[in-house]
């Protein structure tokens, strides 16, 4: 039986189909960017918080009406959660179709647009 990836694994291989996504590391945590801006970040068990997530960029209103809609799901993150950002858990049996959807929300909101032609299969320009 094959063994599935790991939440990482899956975070990662979603994050670096982005068209020029680059992962680095900072604060000891993998970070996923484009053009150097972050869209975001893996964390495990941040400070002991027992949980493994991403954190994602969201456009403004929509943190509150995640956390609110799915606590369980969704939570504010500590540092980015004041900028508008959430917390999505991953070791709560995720749909990956709907978790890969918002990491290319955040991805878009930061990408710049003839990076999101490319992703959009349009000719940059």
């Amino acid at each position: 039986m094959a063994r599935k990836p790991s939440p990482l694994a899956q975070t990662r291989k979603i994050c670096l189909a982005l068209p020029e996504t680059t992962e680095k590391e900072a604060w000891s945590r993998p970070t996923f960017r484009v053009r150097k801006k972050m869209f975001a970040m893996y964390m495990n068990n941040h400070h002991d918080d027992g949980r493994i997530a991403v954190w994602l960029n969201v456009p403004p209103g929509a943190q509150d009406l995640m956390v609110d809609a799915d606590p369980k799901l969704f939570f504010v993150p500590p540092y980015m959660g004041p900028s508008g950002w959430v917390g999505v858990r991953l070791d709560r049996k995720p749909d990956w179709d709907g978790v890969a959807d918002l990491i290319e929300e955040s991805y878009r909101m930061v990408a710049p647009k003839r990076v999101l032609a490319l992703l959009d299969g349009l000719e940059p320009g």
